[in-house]
């Protein structure tokens, strides 16, 4: 993979208070000269502090993917989002800091069956040597994998292996041995991926579209997330607790463990119910 095309390197996209606004965002001084553990350290910032979350599909606001929307979503609202939102977002970010991005598309695994293409948007970033980076998954990497290393890399959610597939260039990425997703070699523009999104955000197929998610890492290694009316909290040991909220625990709870105020609670649509 490390001879893949790259699109001319777009333009920084943010002014200096812009960078220094997202830098604070994800509570990080400024990182200094891009290096791995630089990105390392973007990414597991960014990961700490802007939750995935799909709030939006079900408080009927626009997932818009202009680069100007998505700044002001994450970083002046201060809320999160999925995979084309967090991952183009940051991609702007790191692009302004002086890595070298670019955007790839991969098809998420239900089991043994794979999504649609664009079903996912994951970044590749070079340095020495290219770096895979993901801050829209859910539970996924806390820190960029090597895209060119076929042996297991060990990592705070675990054991993750990259894997040719296909001989076209794709990649399978698994975690503990589960794929993941399968990644393409090619470079896109984030509005190449703006059809899919919208299918995300519309279609009752969509895992999306059938409920309510936010989510982020904790410090002990665990995640916080809220599903509809539930607030769960996972250790690393594996412990799992469920607390069923009241409207206004929910909304205490968004704003304490996300620091997302709501004035309302997102609500799920009435979708047809699907064969099978």
């Amino acid at each position: 993979m490390n001879h893949a095309p790259h699109p001319e390197q777009p333009p920084a996209g943010l002014t200096a208070a812009q960078r220094s606004a997202y830098l604070d965002r994800i509570a990080l001084p400024d990182p200094g000269t891009p290096s791995p553990q630089a990105l390392a350290r973007l990414q597991r910032a960014h990961l700490r502090t802007v939750p995935f979350e799909n709030l939006s599909i079900h408080l009927g606001e626009h997932v818009d993917l202009e680069p100007a929307a998505l700044q002001e979503k994450v970083v002046a609202r201060r809320r999160g989002g999925f995979c084309y939102e967090l991952n183009g977002a940051f991609a702007q970010l790191l692009t302004s800091l002086g890595y070298r991005v670019s955007l790839l598309a991969a098809r998420v695994f239900d089991g043994e069956r794979l999504g649609p293409p664009f079903d996912h948007l994951a970044l590749r970033v070079d340095l020495d040597e290219p770096w895979l980076v993901d801050v829209g998954f859910g539970r996924f990497s806390r820190h960029p994998l090597r895209l060119d290393e076929r042996g297991e890399q060990a990592d705070p959610d675990g054991a993750f292996t990259v894997v040719p597939t296909g001989g076209h260039g794709d990649l399978d990425v698994l975690r503990d041995g589960t794929p993941q997703y399968r990644l393409g070699p090619r470079p896109y523009e984030l509005a190449d991926f703006a059809p899919t999104c919208w299918w995300q955000t519309t279609s009752p197929h969509s895992h999306f579209t059938r409920s309510t998610t936010c989510s982020l890492p904790t410090d002990d290694g665990g995640r916080v997330t809220i599903t509809g009316s539930r607030l769960i909290t996972t250790t690393p040991a594996g412990g799992r607790t469920e607390q069923a909220l009241t409207d206004d625990e929910a909304l205490a709870a968004y704003r304490t463990h996300f620091g997302i105020a709501l004035d309302r609670l997102p609500a799920l649509p009435a979708l047809p119910v699907l064969p099978g």
